[in-house]
């Protein structure tokens, strides 16, 4: 099928939610549309449609629309700032563990054994593309290495080279190592080995989810963390599921009461949920009991942080 749409005005975009039935003062709508996409905003205000069809159900409010965006918006923010602590600590666990094993600084690209999980075509893509990030890293480390010792060194040392790998890359370097680094590193997180490496890929999805601004609120992940099934923590008297955000959020402030516990993420989490009541709970796979959840039911003496 040919597509044939033609391209509408904010005007008429407005016009045509209202002739579908959703309210909303005309102009807000107009100067909304203006600034954040028709089809972005159609994620949010798709739950309000009647089935199977384009018309929206009674009492459809553009504002209930809007709140909706707004709260993912913040969500995004207060997720990213979680998943970067967290980042940021397996990449300084990764490579202190990495150095202290061997002694060698460039084992990790001198030696295969250094990471004895990875095929040899995989350890040698992995090393391409490092080689490529650190030679166009414009941090001030990176630039004085190559600028020092390049001459000497093809590859930067591991401390520095953690710092500029992707999340992909990190990923790759836990996966790769002895398992006792990683159940080492693991340990940090209070957690096995297998789980916690799942949870890092789970990270990373919603990573770059959050870095193209994408929908989180009510997304169904097809990246799912594992849930430590032998914890009762996890289980009872809240049943934690990894399909949605909640169970990101959650393993988010398992991570941070281990690496961060003075931080006042969890009131932050809080804050937001009190300013959007009206956003519905349930579509982030938070039980209405979610306090009573011994992972959020931890109280930690918190600063601002």
């Amino acid at each position: 099928m040919k597509y044939a749409k033609p391209p509408l005005t904010f005007d008429q975009q407005a016009d045509l939610l209202l002739a579908r039935g959703m309210t909303g003062n005309r102009a807000t709508m107009i100067s909304r549309l203006a600034v954040v996409n028709y089809y972005r905003l159609s994620g949010y205000w798709y739950p309000f449609r009647n089935a199977g069809e384009d018309t929206f159900r009674r009492n459809t409010t553009f504002e209930a629309v809007w709140q909706r965006y707004a709260f993912d918006r913040h969500l995004r923010l207060l997720v990213m700032d979680a998943v970067e602590r967290i980042e940021v600590a397996v990449r300084t666990q990764l490579s202190y563990s990495l150095s202290h094993q061997s002694g060698d600084p460039f084992a990790y690209a001198t030696d295969s054994a250094a990471l004895p999980s990875l095929t040899d075509d995989h350890r040698l893509r992995f090393l391409e593309e490092l080689a490529d990030e650190a030679a166009h890293s414009r941090e001030p480390f990176a630039e004085h290495f190559r600028s020092k010792y390049g001459d000497q060194h093809a590859y930067m040392p591991i401390w520095i080279a953690a710092e500029v790998m992707t999340f992909g890359g990190i990923l790759t370097l836990f996966r790769g190592v002895h398992p006792d680094i990683r159940r080492a590193v693991s340990a940090v997180f209070g957690v096995h080995d297998v789980v916690f490496e799942s949870w890092l890929v789970t990270l990373n999805t919603v990573r770059n989810i959050c870095a193209h601004h994408g929908r989180l609120w009510n997304r169904v992940l097809g990246t799912q963390p594992k849930i430590p099934r032998k914890v009762a923590a996890w289980h009872s008297p809240v049943s934690v599921q990894g399909d949605r955000i909640f169970g990101v959020l959650t393993l988010c402030k398992h991570c941070l009461d281990r690496i961060a516990p003075q931080s006042s993420w969890p009131d932050r989490w809080r804050k937001l949920l009190a300013a959007y009541p009206y956003v519905p709970r349930g579509s982030m796979g938070m039980a209405a009991n979610w306090e009573q959840c011994p992972i959020w039911a931890e109280q930690k003496e918190s600063n601002h942080g």
